[in-house]
């Protein structure tokens, strides 16, 4: 049996869409075409993704729980870190306090919880020269008693 020659051969994928590759989280942010998108926390993300499946399943809609729906809400259910929606307000007003962040920096903070302020500086360089050691650090226990085990 004989090969086809090469151009009888069709094309059975997508050509791969070429990278932006601007974007980046370090001391500056450029996040390209995402930088004035809003964002969610994790914490935000698993209310709103349970809160639409509930509603379909309520309403007897079908749901379409397709293997990529339930490994989106198996990770924010390990992730998350706020589980009670009152907390998940809480939290979001916190940082929607802070308008020297930016919305990409809320999220993050809201979603890694970190311990300290060196902590949330070196996983978020951009805050460096936006807010002081004592007043991250105070926001964070703040956070930190919100804090759904």
């Amino acid at each position: 049996m004989s090969r086809p020659e090469p151009e009888q051969f069709h094309q059975t994928s997508r050509t791969k869409a070429a990278a932006a590759g601007n974007e980046e989280a370090t001391s500056v942010l450029n996040l390209g075409e995402f930088q004035d998108v809003d964002t969610l926390t994790l914490s935000e993300a698993a209310l709103v993704i349970n809160a639409l499946v509930s509603k379909r399943r309520n309403d007897r809609k079908n749901v379409n729980e397709t293997e990529m729906l339930t490994k989106t809400i198996d990770y924010l259910d390990a992730f998350s870190r706020f589980k009670k929606k009152e907390n998940v307000e809480a939290v979001e007003r916190l940082l929607s306090a802070h308008k020297e962040f930016h919305k990409f920096e809320r999220a993050q903070l809201g979603s890694l919880c970190c311990e300290n302020a060196e902590e949330a500086k070196t996983l978020i360089p951009s805050l460096t020269d936006k807010i002081s050691d004592d007043d991250l650090q105070d926001l964070l226990d703040e956070m930190g008693k919100l804090q759904s085990s």
